[in-house]
C-alpha cells in the first residue's frame, strides 16, 4: 500500500510518500480502507518534536505513519465475533485508553503508533465506531480529533444550559467545535478569532465575536464567564482567568500560542477556579460525536481536500491559518 512515513523529528523533509507493507492484523484487530484523514496541529507538533520532553510522552516510533483523524470502510477483523463490522462506514477513535476508562493513561493513532495517513490502517475493533451519516467521507474525516478533543473539555467542564462560554482560537478545528459543541448543550458562546474569521465563526453558532488582538479584560470585563475554554494559551491565558467568575471553570487540551504562561496563584485559588488539563478523552466523549452526527446536532467544517500525496502543500497551507474549519486528506486508491 502507499503511505507517508515519517522519518524523525524535522521538516517537509522527514515525510516521505511511499510504498509500505499492508499491516497485519492480530487478536482484536481490524483492517480499514482509510477514505479520509484530518490534518492536525497534532501531527506537525509530533513531527517537530514538540511533545518530546517534560516526561509527559513516550518516545515517537520513527519511523511511523502519522494520522490521527479516520474515516474509513471495514475491510478485514481478526476475529470471528467481530465480522459484522465488514463493509461497515466507520470513524476510528485516536485516544485510547490501554488499561480501561479508569486509568488516565493513552495512546494516540498516528502519534504512539500507525496512522491513517495511508491507504490502510489497523486499529483495535473497540475503537471503531460505525456511523449513518449522508455526511461525505472528507466531512466524516474531520472530526475524530477536533471534535472529541472539543468534546472531551466541554464535558470535563460541564458545560450547561444558559451558562457563558468563551472560546478562545475559535477558527481553528477544535475551536470551531467547540463553538458548536457548547452551542449544543445550551450555552452563550463568546469567540476570540482574528477580524477575517468572524463572520464564518458567527455562521456556525457563535453568539458573540471578539478580536483576538484586543484587550479581552477591557472589552469584555472581568468576572463575566463561567467557562473558559482555551487551546492556544499564550499571553491571553492571565486575562482569560480574570474573565472567569468565581467558581468559574478552565479547559485547555493545547498551546498553540505558546505553552509557558502567566499564572497569579492568587488569582486561581482566591476566586476558587478550577483549572482541567484534558489529553485523555473520557469514555462518553466520542459515542456523544456519533450521536450529534447522526442526529444532526453538529455541522463539519471543511475547508479543503488535499491527495494524499500532497501531505507537505497540506500542511504548509495549514500552517498558514487563513482557513476556519480542517484541511482532510483523501488517499488515492485503484478500485
Amino acid at each position: 500500500m502507499k503511505a507517508v512515513v515519517t522519518t524523525g523529528n524535522g521538516g517537509f523533509d522527514k515525510l516521505h510518500y511511499r510504498e509500505v507493507p499492508m499491516p497485519k492484523l492480530g487478536a482484536g484487530e481490524v483492517l480499514i480502507k482509510v477514505l479520509a484523514a484530518g490534518v492536525n496541529n497534532t501531527e506537525i507538533n509530533t513531527r517537530l518534536g514538540w511533545y518530546s520532553g517534560g516526561g509527559w510522552h513516550i518516545p515517537t516510533p520513527f519511523p511511523f505513519i502519522q494520522g490521527t483523524d479516520c474515516c474509513g470502510i471495514v475491510e478485514q477483523t481478526f476475529d470471528s465475533e467481530h465480522s459484522a463490522l465488514v463493509d461497515k462506514r466507520v470513524l476510528v477513535r485516536p485516544c485510547m485508553r490501554p488499561h480501561g476508562f479508569s486509568s488516565m493513561i493513552n495512546t494516540w493513532m498516528g502519534s504512539d503508533f500507525d496512522g491513517a495517513f495511508a491507504q490502510f490502517v489497523k486499529v483495535p475493533a473497540n475503537e471503531v465506531f460505525p456511523i449513518e451519516s449522508s455526511w461525505s467521507d472528507a466531512e466524516l474525516g474531520s472530526i475524530p480529533c477536533s471534535y472529541g478533543s472539543g468534546e472531551n473539555m466541554v464535558q470535563r467542564s460541564r458545560v450547561t444550559s444558559g451558562e457563558h462560554v468563551l472560546v478562545a482560537g475559535a477558527s481553528g478545528g477544535v475551536g470551531s467545535a467547540v463553538v458548536q459543541l457548547a452551542k449544543a448543550r445550551g450555552a452563550i458562546v463568546t469567540a476570540i478569532v482574528g477580524k477575517s474569521k468572524m463572520d464564518e465563526v458567527l455562521r456556525i453558532g457563535a453568539d458573540f465575536v471578539i478580536d483576538r488582538a484586543a484587550d479581552i479584560v477591557k472589552e469584555l470585563g472581568e468576572e463575566s464567564f463561567d467557562v473558559v475554554i482555551d487551546n492556544v494559551g499564550g499571553p491571553q491565558f492571565e486575562g482569560e482567568l480574570n474573565l472567569l467568575k468565581r467558581g468559574g471553570r478552565y479547559a485547555s487540551s493545547g498551546a498553540i500560542g505558546g505553552p509557558f504562561v502567566n499564572l497569579d496563584l492568587r488569582t486561581m485559588y482566591l476566586k476558587d477556579l478550577t483549572l482541567i488539563g484534558c489529553t485523555a478523552w473520557d469514555e462518553p466523549v466520542f459515542p456523544q460525536l456519533v450521536s450529534y452526527i447522526e442526529s444532526h446536532r453538529i455541522k463539519p467544517l471543511v475547508a479543503k481536500t488535499f491527495p494524499l500525496v500532497d501531505i507537505v502543500r497540506a500542511q504548509q497551507e495549514f500552517l498558514e491559518k487563513k482557513h476556519v474549519g480542517k484541511f482532510v486528506l483523501i488517499p488515492q486508491h485503484d478500485d
